[in-house]
């Protein structure tokens, strides 16, 4: 199996939207702010996935960046249902979404992306310091999440990974912290307890942890979100949810503190 090439964005790579987002000024969670409804511009697509971050408010100016990491499934079950449901193209398309979107917003929002299968729950993909900056650094990145899924150990460490990002992010000062954790929804074939998972995803308030499912066996998705705390997690099985989720995601903690 190749790199799919059924997707416009991952056929296309060298065409990737370059389009910037608008420059609208972040602001600061906790401060005292004030909310301009009904004043978004434009159509929410892929390069816009922060605007849930960069919307029209007032308050007090960021004084640091804010801090994100994307925990992305790359195990074997990855590619082997891709053919079912496109879960690993999915899964590649939410991470490039996220590459290009935070392009040129290093200044605001700091972040990495890790991977996780039966080899680890710490696979380097994206470095915090050394984020790709151009169409073929990104490519590479998604060849390399391909590539893993196809060869690694069979296995899962969902809950290694989500536990050991929690307490990496808390270790770094920021604006905000938030993990965002995307998995195929696998997790009762490991005998992994969806409580347990839940413990997990919320063991600290300092950080926003969510989860998107972008992969499913008929209705194991669905029943996962059900038994895990509402609005932490969510169920994408089209690729152009994944902009929409993203930024309920920003958007819904910023309004959690107004």
């Amino acid at each position: 199996m190749s790199v799919p090439r059924n997707t416009e964005r991952l056929t296309q790579i060298t065409i990737l939207t370059s389009e910037g987002t608008s420059g609208r000024e972040a602001q600061a969670k906790g401060k005292e702010r004030q909310w301009l409804k009904n004043q978004a511009l434009g159509e929410l697509d892929d390069a816009k996935i922060i605007d849930g971050l960069t919307g029209e408010k007032l308050g007090s100016p960021q004084q640091k960046p804010k801090r994100l990491r994307v925990l992305v499934d790359v195990s074997g079950s990855m590619y082997r249902f891709n053919g079912v449901d496109r879960r690993l193209e999915r899964s590649m398309e939410a991470v490039c979404m996220v590459m290009e979107g935070l392009e040129n917003y290093e200044h605001k929002f700091k972040y990495d992306i890790v991977g996780h299968s039966g080899d680890g729950y710490d696979i380097e993909l994206v470095r915090a310091d050394k984020v790709p900056k151009n169409n073929k650094e990104r490519l590479k990145v998604l060849k390399t999440m391909h590539a893993h899924s196809q060869f690694c150990m069979s296995g899962d460490f969902t809950l290694e990974g989500t536990d050991s990002s929690i307490k990496e992010l808390v270790k770094e000062e920021a604006d905000e912290h938030f993990l965002v954790v995307l998995s195929d929804a696998n997790l009762e074939r490991y005998g992994i307890r969806p409580e347990r998972f839940a413990q997990v995803l919320t063991s600290d308030p300092q950080v926003n942890a969510f989860a998107i499912f972008i992969g499913s066996l008929g209705d194991q998705a669905e029943r996962l979100q059900k038994t895990l705390p509402a609005g932490r997690s969510f169920v994408a099985m089209d690729t152009k949810q994944i902009p929409q989720i993203l930024q309920q995601i920003f958007t819904s903690t910023m309004l959690s503190s107004a």
